[in-house]
């Protein structure tokens, strides 16, 4: 599959929307599609046109959970960086190189040994990408819960959480310690409550003693 790479452009200010293609459709391509809005906002690398993917391991790494472990955990840290939801799949993004942090960061929280629903995305990977703010998408299409910028970065950057800076924002934006302990607890959570809602098998019944 052939990857679209981000050239330098003029940037568009922050949140204009993408122009509408030929066919009179938000997104359409190859003109003013989903990649080049992308590209040109945020210097994100793309792959493919139906559905758009976006690259990971480059500006971005991701934390993929369940979308209701996810709510959850986000009402616990508050503010974070951008979050695409995909059906029952939550993707919160997180600062590149953060994948590889994973595993060592679940064992220093003792999750180690535990079973989680919780995937990272880092080199190599990749999600499909949420129609730009403010654009309608096909029924089903992926929609960002938090746009990809914040207010608090710096020339529309997206803040996203890091091992670096730990606390360092005054809990404004939870960083990659914070964000992890509160997924993994509420994957955590989920699984123990399916776990309690399976039935229960029936006991054999009892056997008649036996007397000589």
């Amino acid at each position: 599959m052939a990857l679209t790479v981000p050239t330098p452009r003029t940037p568009l200010p922050v949140g204009t929307p993408p122009p509408v293609g030929r066919n009179g459709r938000a997104g359409a391509e190859p003109l003013g599609g989903w990649s080049r809005w992308y590209e040109q906002q945020l210097g994100w690398a793309t792959a493919g046109v139906a559905p758009v993917r976006l690259l990971t391991g480059l500006r971005f790494d991701a934390l993929v959970v369940p979308a209701a472990a996810g709510h959850a955990a986000l009402r616990r840290v508050g503010r974070g960086g951008p979050v695409a939801l995909m059906g029952e799949r939550m993707s919160l993004l997180v600062a590149a190189g953060s994948a590889d942090e994973l595993p060592g960061l679940l064992d220093w929280l003792e999750w180690g040994p535990v079973a989680l629903t919780l995937t990272a995305l880092g080199t190599g990977g990749r999600i499909t990408a949420p129609p730009p703010p403010g654009r309608p998408g096909p029924p089903g299409a992926a929609v960002w819960l938090r746009p990809p910028w914040s207010p608090h970065g710096q020339n529309g950057e997206p803040v996203l959480p890091a091992l670096s800076g730990f606390g360092s924002r005054g809990g404004d934006t939870p960083d990659l310690v914070r964000l992890v302990d509160a997924v993994a607890t509420e994957c955590h959570r989920a699984r123990l409550t399916r776990a309690r809602k399976r039935p229960v098998c029936e006991e054999p019944a009892a056997q008649p003693l036996a007397f000589s």
